[in-house]
């Protein structure tokens, strides 16, 4: 992975900074993508660029890849991290919310990936793309449905330009992780009764780490796994495979 260029996006914090830290300890280049400014402080930890981009702009992330190849070069590992859920009720979710969340969750994935793609095949670059899925692509949760959509997405377009990209030698995975101990789960770690939940569905027994989510990523974007394209790798500590909650 030495010198290769990665750009990791929602990297601010949470699973996007440890993607961004476990490719910077395997050598790559690392470039952070956020929404928010403190995207700059993070990056700056890790010897790496920072972007400030909204993920929902197309416009905005086609002038980032812009900007990034005419300022860095050209990028041969892309994890496609930002998202967002906007919880609500079903009977009463507004529209604009639901697109919204398809627009950065998936709308922007696919932006980032053609956008990334023509460049590295214009350049001979055999790169890899890893998106951000989740156990909620295949497991519902009825108060986050454009988050669910958004995720079944992302997993089909993995498969569809993981077959469309294969002949030019880049590969395109996805990851999804389970209950992962990052701000999200903040509320529900502090409450015994709802941690208890997701411990009964979750037979590791215990929450996944960020980095352990990082880790997948960097290696789903290494050599090591230069055979796999159009997968999803679930985190999840069992989850999916359960059938049943005690």
């Amino acid at each position: 992975m030495s010198e290769k260029i990665a750009l990791i996006t929602g990297a601010a914090q949470g699973i996007g900074l440890a993607c961004a830290q476990a490719l910077a300890e395997d050598g790559c280049r690392v470039i952070l993508s956020d929404i928010q400014e403190t995207v700059h402080e993070a990056a700056s930890k890790l010897d790496g660029h920072a972007y400030v981009c909204d993920m929902g702009d197309t416009n905005r992330i086609a002038a980032m890849f812009d900007s990034i190849e005419a300022e860095i070069g050209p990028v041969s590992v892309l994890v496609n991290n930002a998202g967002i859920a906007q919880p609500g009720d079903f009977l009463t979710y507004a529209l604009e919310d639901f697109n919204r969340v398809i627009n950065v969750n998936l709308v922007g994935v696919f932006a980032a990936t053609q956008r990334a793609a023509k460049t590295m095949v214009a350049n001979g670059i055999h790169g890899s793309i890893v998106n951000m899925s989740s156990i909620n692509a295949q497991v519902a949760i009825p108060a986050i449905p454009a988050y669910c959509a958004s995720k079944g997405g992302v997993n089909q377009l993995t498969k569809a330009a993981a077959l469309s990209l294969a002949p030019h030698g880049i590969r395109v995975n996805a990851v999804g992780p389970g209950s992962i101990d990052t701000d999200m789960m903040a509320g529900v770690n502090a409450n015994p009764e709802a941690l208890a939940k997701v411990m009964s569905r979750t037979p590791i027994g215990r929450v996944g780490t960020a980095r352990e989510i990082g880790d997948t990523v960097a290696f789903l974007a290494s050599d090591k796994a230069s055979y796999i394209t159009g997968e999803t790798i679930y985190v999840d500590g069992g989850r999916l495979g359960l059938n049943y909650t005690v």
